[in-house]
């Protein structure tokens, strides 16, 4: 019986043959830093472990029929766990094996309706990512997140340090004032459970910087006290020489009869 050839099959594409870039920037520079904010801390808190990927503004993959369709999704954020570390061009979740663990979404006016409702729906029926954020860069007050049970978002409580927890994470976003490259805004920034924010690249040299002045300060005070210390030695040592020295000058001003008596005053 002779071989009967295979049927064509169109095996879903790599992610080098997908597309990886839809040539749209972010909305704003605003949004383009806080993007850049959270990956940057984020990448760096995953600096301490050996697995993890972290990204923004790139294409997620998840199904051959989305591809056929061109819809494309680029969340603004995304982490995944449990995966080899490494560069992408895209995230395939049929060639790494997952989604990703967690999402956010930077709304803005263009996005704010789709990043609530369509999205939203994406990533808890399609993707089933279990962690949903979003947050306005512009209007700190909008922001939200959820977490899958049995399949559906549910609203996720701010805790008691008025964070909205990661459980995939064990980590907490929360707003807080500061300054990122030069602008002065409230941040949605990634912080461990006790309150401490996750520090920049800058943030961290700084803490580096002020380490290293501390040392240099407290070794400038250890030789002050040094040479304190020296100091105070050495006028001992020359008050003791002058008791000598007086000493030795009252014993020669003497007459010779007393000086005898004081020299051998058992003779």
């Amino acid at each position: 019986m002779s071989d009967i050839a295979a049927p064509y099959v169109t095996l879903p594409p790599t992610q080098a043959e997908l597309p990886c870039d839809d040539g749209i920037p972010m909305e704003t520079q605003r949004h383009k830093y806080q993007m850049d904010l959270l990956i940057e801390t984020l990448e760096l808190w995953l600096g301490q472990r050996e697995d993890g990927f972290v990204s923004g503004n790139m294409f997620v993959y998840y199904s051959v029929a989305q591809v056929r369709n061109k819809d494309f999704k680029g969340p603004d954020f995304f982490v995944v766990l449990g995966v080899p570390k490494g560069e992408r061009r895209s995230w395939v979740v049929w060639e790494e094996g997952k989604a990703p663990d967690v999402v956010i979404e930077l709304l803005s006016e263009s996005t704010a309706s789709a990043d609530k409702n369509e999205k939203k729906l994406i990533y808890q029926n399609q993707m089933r990512v279990p962690q949903y954020f979003w947050f306005d860069p512009f209007n700190p007050d909008d922001w939200a997140g959820f977490s899958i049970q049995q399949g559906v978002y549910q609203p996720l409580v701010p805790n008691e340090r008025n964070q909205l927890v990661s459980q995939s994470l064990g980590l907490g976003l929360q707003r807080s004032q500061g300054n990122y490259r030069g602008v002065e805004t409230v941040w949605l920034r990634w912080a461990t459970l006790d309150g401490e924010l996750l520090p920049t690249a800058a943030e961290i040299a700084q803490q580096e910087r002020q380490r290293a002045e501390q040392e240099r300060q407290r070794a400038e005070q250890e030789r002050q006290r040094a040479e304190q210390e020296h100091q105070r030695a050495e006028q001992e040592h020359q008050r003791a020489e002058q008791v000598q020295s007086q000493l030795q000058q009252t014993v020669r001003n003497l007459p010779n009869s007393t000086r005898r008596l004081t020299s051998h005053p058992f003779a």
